[in-house]
């Protein structure tokens, strides 16, 4: 016996069900038999995995497609990580007050490998709103929020998305590489981003950069909505208030590392 083995304490079930959530993060709409298929499981495994996060809010099921999307309890989870200072609890009352004083929606978007992903939203008070959920993956070239971070990020990761193919969402999407990198050198020189149709048509979307205390952009902020009450006073009005937010919540989070800083330094004194 080999007693120097790793043990796998992992449970079989659990593992299955983090697959499917993964999976329906990465790619929402699907149903049980391309879940299965995609997964390597069977139907019925996955049928009852299902059936089981749909109970618990996990997932939601479309009666009249019979698929399935992340459900509201993987936003709720994803709006209750963390600690004071940490960038979602640091995020929250600014997102509240820049829809407040948008009246449109606020997105609050990271970077998941080569994908964006949505970790918070609130939703507009217009009557026409389109209203993307957290839990929701995208490409990074296209949209004001994802755009706004590939800007931002370390050469190798605008290199590698640059040598991808570029997905076109509408006609506007830029798929021509040397445009879209004349595009995030333009992001990069304003210092945010506004987008209009490019990955929803008919939707705008006006993002800044969110700034950790170690100078890393790791977000961006977004005010979001459709496009026909987007006009040339609410552009600008919206670029000054995402940018505004973003400083906000970067100060945020530079204020909660100076604290944390300090309270180890005086520890490591003390001890």
């Amino acid at each position: 016996m080999n007693e120097t083995a790793p043990k796998d304490y992992r449970i079989a079930a659990v593992d299955r069900a983090l697959l499917v959530l993964e999976a329906l993060a990465d790619q929402p709409d699907q149903g049980v038999t391309a879940l299965a298929k995609s997964l390597g499981l069977t139907k019925s495994i996955v049928f009852r995995l299902l059936h089981t996060l749909e109970e618990r809010g996990f997932v939601f099921r479309d009666p009249e497609r019979a698929v399935y999307s992340l459900g509201y309890r993987v936003g709720v989870l994803g709006e209750r990580v963390g600690r004071e200072g940490s960038l979602l609890s640091a995020a929250r009352p600014v997102m509240d007050a820049l829809r407040d004083r948008t009246s449109e929606n606020v997105n609050l978007v990271v970077r998941d490998g080569l994908r964006s992903l949505v970790v918070a939203t609130r939703e507009g008070l217009h009557s026409i709103r389109l209203f993307a959920q957290a839990g929701r993956n995208g490409p990074l070239h296209a949209g004001g929020g994802s755009l706004c971070i590939l800007a931002f990020s370390e050469k190798s990761i605008i290199d590698e998305v640059l040598a991808s193919p570029l997905e076109a969402f509408t006609p506007y999407t830029i798929t021509d590489r040397e445009k879209l990198r004349q595009a995030l050198e333009r992001i990069r020189a304003n210092g945010c981003n506004v987008a209009i149709n490019d990955l929803d048509e008919g939707a705008f979307s006006v993002a800044a950069p969110i700034i950790a205390a170690d100078g890393d952009v790791i977000a961006a902020i977004s005010v979001a909505g459709a496009v026909v009450r987007f006009d040339e006073e609410r552009r600008e009005a919206y670029m000054q208030a995402a940018l505004a937010a973003a400083g906000e919540i970067s100060q945020r989070l530079s204020l909660h590392r100076s604290d944390k800083d300090e309270a180890e330094s005086k520890a490591r004194s003390a001890g």
